[in-house]
């Protein structure tokens, strides 16, 4: 057998699979323990326009794993014509990504082995085929390297929870698991673990917790959380598996019979010693606790509940948070240690699992410009208003602009109405009275569905049981009503909207922490729903945001329409208090009409005009770059990238057998045609749109393209029959483009269909190559004048 004619398919199935397995199938499992071309990340979502498509996806050639979900070894394969070390980079590369500590390289002739956990000693080697090592073997490396004892190597190793449903961890949740298992196992503490909102961080410290509890090492936990929902959440779903094992700590009382606990911080600590239910446990009692949403007042040493953690001093703490916090005042990295791992949003956007996002920039004039009343001015309840200049950090707050309201509902309709009016939308406002006021505004602006469904627009805040009530029918992907919720604190955290494509900013955002995590409402994907990017729309300039060089995720566009442009774009805060249930209120409320004497609280203004100044497009390129040029300047410059000159897209497009393969190859450079085509005129083929807006040829229409060829009379060479498919594909064409040409798809659609089945069209041009043939023909013909 010749190996340098194998291909690198052949070589796995015939040389380094056999060697995995051993002759008679003694070393590795190859159900249990061998995955082979096992995807690990979803591929980038690259996002143009309307048009959405994955980038690749990262793929090893086999991951190999000594008990389920615990991955140990990273192969990467090659064809005989490379060195048996030529994968070994590549190898490296996705062992330091899925924290395996075992890398190889094969070409079928033997094995390059790295130990990524040898600390001495050989790091490569080389092992002849038959000498593949087995599990047991490379577990017994691991484990000298790690020192385990009996005792510890059994927690170690402690299975997963699995229903049964063949659903498996992400590989970054299982990093994220087993080196905080295995931290644990080592007498680590205090421990720190940073994820991305949307990174499923409850399902993490599920299986945590899952693994930590049945082998024994740890017997009693609490897991903290700071929203009734959160807990509720939690319960009912990730933590379901321990059922009777498992109680919520409510109205303050305690039962020690449970083994895992729920609780609110604000439900175990209380102002007064008395109120301290966390005192009735013993401060021996729980060994294990997790910290949900660690930056918000934990790592505060002033906390209320700070407490806590100091009180159950001797359990093992594990912090999780999607925002580690790194202030003067306050850090949970100073309480926890620095962190165990960190998956952030930049790297879940990389990956595909997060939601990629657009910003549209709206400014108002008095948000710009400012605004003083005339001298003696006074408000719609006959206040005098106070003779100073107002600017964005008063409005909604101390001086209601009525006008402004409804103009930010206008955009946000505008953008609605030109998109998917049913898209879930949460609008962020300043406080409850504004989210009131801005729920008010939309229905008016959305009248004709208000009326047919009260709940189109409903206000979620936490004084108002209605609208709480509706939370979990806006979060549910299949429940219609409500689209559009108007917030002011309660949906920042934890709320998980899966299919929220529009999140609107009316509000000041001075705290990274809190913008990430408003962010975090709209990052999670739903392919089911169709949900693979989201639009921000800032009123505010939150998003100036994104220069802050502790932001991990750029968006994907940045967009500011003029005054008459649509809003949809061309394809440390104020205190807030905390209430026994855990809701946020706002110490800002409604309008209470002011003590006689005194000045107002607040200013009601409905006769101040408020218009849009600028309303800007940025795009992130397949690298995941921020791109502030238009889509016709990205792709001048992308396509010159791959062809320097007009000759060399023509020889390459000429050469080209299949044209959709230099289309395809384009759009791999985030090159989409048909969002230009939008731009520059929906009759224009790929080949003239390249042309037109990359080399500044005059463009033809595919019509007049197929009009010249038919003047030409080129088909007269062929039969009445082929020469009537080739007219009616040249009539494709000119409705369709290219695609439509190079498709044997075309051939089943009407009026191809008339001249019998595909296989039938075929034979009439003498079979497949002489069928082929004329097609190249008919596309020479086409771009000959090119």
């Amino acid at each position: 057998m010749n190996k340098k004619g194998l291909t690198e398919a052949d070589i796995r199935t015939k040389f380094i699979t056999p060697a995995i397995v051993g002759v008679n199938g003694e070393k590795w499992d190859l159900l249990t323990q061998l995955r082979e071309e096992i995807y690990f990340t979803k591929g980038r979502v690259i996002v143009r326009g309307k048009a959405v498509r994955r980038g690749e996806a990262k793929k090893a050639d086999y991951l190999l794993y000594y008990k389920p979900n615990m991955p140990i070894a990273v192969i990467e394969a090659k064809d005989n014509n490379h060195a048996v070390g030529a994968g070994m980079q590549q190898a490296l590369e996705y062992a330091e990504i899925l924290d395996v500590p075992f890398a190889y390289s094969s070409n079928g002739d033997a094995f390059l082995e790295h130990d990524r956990s040898s600390r001495n000693g050989v790091v490569e080697r080389e092992i002849p085929l038959d000498q593949f090592p087995s599990p047991e073997e490379l577990w017994a490396r691991y484990r000298k390297v790690k020192g385990y004892n009996d005792e510890q190597e059994s927690v170690a190793t402690q299975d997963y929870y699995d229903d049964g449903s063949g659903k498996t961890p992400r590989y970054y949740q299982l990093v994220a698991i087993n080196r905080t298992v295995e931290a644990i196992v080592q007498g680590d503490n205090r421990l720190l673990l940073v994820m991305a909102t949307g990174t499923g961080k409850t399902y993490t410290a599920f299986q945590i917790i899952w693994r930590l509890w049945k082998s024994g090492a740890k017997k009693r936990i609490l897991f903290l959380v700071d929203r009734n929902i959160l807990a509720d959440q939690t319960k009912t779903n990730d933590f379901k598996p321990f059922g009777q094992a498992m109680t919520k700590i409510t109205n303050r009382s305690v039962d020690k019979s449970y083994e895992i606990y729920l609780s609110l911080y604000q439900a175990v600590t209380g102002t007064e010693e008395e109120r301290n239910i966390y005192k009735q446990f013993s401060s021996d009692f729980f060994d294990l606790i997790i910290v949900d949403e660690c930056h918000r007042g934990s790592a505060a040493e002033d906390a209320a509940w700070h407490e806590v953690l100091t009180y159950f001093a001797t359990a093992t703490q594990i912090g999780l948070t999607a925002t580690p916090k790194e202030t003067k005042d306050v850090s949970n990295i100073h309480y926890f240690g620095d962190p165990i791992y960190t998956y952030s949003l930049k790297q879940g956007i990389a990956d595909g699992f997060l939601a990629p996002y657009k910003v549209v920039r709206i400014g108002l004039d008095k948000d710009l410009d400012g605004w003083r009343p005339e001298k003696g001015k006074l408000d719609k309840y006959g206040h005098e208003i106070e003779d100073r200049e107002y600017n964005e950090s008063d409005y909604d707050r101390n001086l209601i602009l009525e006008k402004r309201t409804t103009v930010v509902a206008a955009k946000i309709t505008e953008f609605l109405k030109a998109t998917d009016r049913f898209a879930k939308t949460i609008v962020f406002c300043e406080n409850i009275d504004h989210a009131e006021r801005m729920r008010q505004a939309l229905v008016n602006a959305n009248a004709d569905l208000a009326a047919a469904n009260k709940r189109y627009v409903m206000r979620i805040t936490g004084d108002n049981d209605e609208g709480k009530a509706q939370l979990d029918n806006f979060i549910d992907p299949e429940s219609t009503f409500p689209v559009i919720a108007t917030t002011s604190q309660l949906m920042s955290t934890g709320v998980d909207a899966q299919t929220c494509h529009l999140i609107v900013l009316d509000k000041r955002i001075n705290s990274m922490t809190e913008f990430k995590q408003i962010i975090g409402r709209g990052t999670r994907i739903n392919e089911d729903y169709n949900k693979f990017f989201f639009t921000i729309m800032d009123f505010k300039r939150a998003t100036a945001l994104f220069a802050d060089p502790t932001f991990d995720g750029d968006p994907v566009l940045i967009y500011e329409p003029g005054p008459d442009q649509t809003p949809v774009p061309p394809d440390e805060p104020r205190d807030v208090g905390i209430d026994a249930e855990g809701l946020v209120y706002d110490p800002i409320g409604a309008y209470e009409p002011p003590v006689a004497g005194e000045p107002p609280k607040k200013y009601y203004v409905d006769d101040v005009e408020v218009i849009v100044a600028t309303e800007r497009v940025q795009y992130l390129d397949e690298h995941g770059k921020l791109i502030t040029e238009s889509l016709k300047d990205f792709s001048r410059k992308a396509v010159r990238q791959a062809y320097t000159s007009l000759n060399a897209f023509l020889n390459a497009w000429n050469d080209a057998e299949r044209k959709l393969a230099i289309i395809e190859e384009l759009a791999s450079q985030g090159v989409f045609l048909d969002e230009l085509a939008e731009q520059v005129g929906r009759d224009y083929d790929a080949f003239d749109l390249v042309c037109h807006v990359v080399f500044d040829q005059p463009p033809l229409t595919r019509r007049e393209r197929a009009e010249q060829v038919r003047k030409r009379h080129v088909f007269a060479k062929y039969g009445n029959q082929t020469r009537a498919v080739l007219d009616a594909l040249l009539e494709k064409y000119a409705d369709g483009g290219i695609k439509s040409v190079e498709s044997l798809e075309i051939l089943k659609v009407d009026p191809l269909t008339a001249f019998g089945t595909p296989v039938e069209i075929v034979k009439l041009f003498g079979g497949k190559e002489r069928y082929q043939a004329a097609i190249r023909e008919l596309e020479t013909e086409l771009y000959e004048a090119a």
